[in-house]
């Protein structure tokens, strides 16, 4: 088992960090660039930064904040929200973006993610995707899942499972995976939609939505294929630190950084 990593996420708007409760309801976190520097101090492996609104407001992400933020810290930065081109998958690589994750703009372009992973390599191009349950296939029984854009606002009616296939093919070198039913809930991760996304990938997804109690990050790790572990609400709100989880994997075997 390759060592998993630990990703605190900043949702960002109005130029600060906030959390809601799928995808709506926010509260104020903070100033983004302190809320890193403070989670790289707990040992977090890498931080994923998200203009929540970017895309809804059919603006670019904001550059300068993630400069500020980018600056502040040594560890890898995602940055997502609002990307649509590759001039902009640029703009966030000189602001001090390690890897930049497209969304709702990959789902309206796909060929976005194959030019993006040509001119700066699959490794830095991640492959956002929000997704929630459509109901129990009638044939097969099992649970299906449909592709949400506009920051959660939108039913695609595209198959997750498809999707997650496809954006592999085209280039993509990482999968976030948002669990919209488990957002902000902390009730545990989705693992069946996990691992339905896991089997058809060879590339490394990270589970987001719904990380709650210590056993909910062990129990995670044990029972899916998941390379990572990203949230945000228990971290903001100070009810575990990264340490803590990292303490409770060691606790069952499973290797961290």
């Amino acid at each position: 088992m390759n060592a998993k990593r630990i990703i605190p996420c900043l949702d960002v708007h109005a130029g600060r960090v906030v959390k809601g409760v799928h995808f709506v309801d926010f509260k104020d976190v903070g100033d983004p660039a302190a809320c890193a520097m403070e989670y790289e101090r707990q040992g977090a492996d890498e931080l994923v930064f998200l203009d929540i609104s970017a895309t809804v407001e059919e603006r670019h992400t904001t550059v300068d904040l993630v400069r500020k933020t980018a600056e502040k810290i040594s560890v890898p930065l995602t940055v997502g929200g609002g990307i649509r081109t590759v001039d902009d998958f640029r703009e966030l690589f000189d602001a001090g973006a390690a890897k930049i994750s497209v969304n709702t703009a990959a789902v309206r372009n796909p060929d976005l993610i194959r030019q993006a992973a040509d001119a700066f390599g699959s490794e830095r191009i991640v492959l956002a995707i929000d997704a929630k349950s459509s109901g129990t296939d009638s044939e097969t029984g099992e649970e299906k899942y449909h592709v949400y854009v506009s920051g959660g606002n939108e039913d695609t009616g595209i198959d997750l499972v498809s999707w997650a296939r496809q954006g592999a093919e085209l280039g993509a070198g990482e999968i976030l995976l948002t669990s919209i039913d488990k957002d902000g809930m902390k009730s545990g991760f989705d693992h069946e939609m996990l691992k339905a996304v896991c089997a058809v990938c060879d590339i490394p997804v990270v589970a987001s939505g719904g990380g709650g109690d210590l056993a909910s990050f062990s129990g995670l790790f044990l029972e899916t294929s998941a390379d990572a572990a990203l949230a945000a609400s228990i971290f903001h709100f100070g009810e575990y630190t990264v340490g803590d989880i990292k303490n409770e994997l060691r606790a069952h075997g499973i290797p961290v950084l």
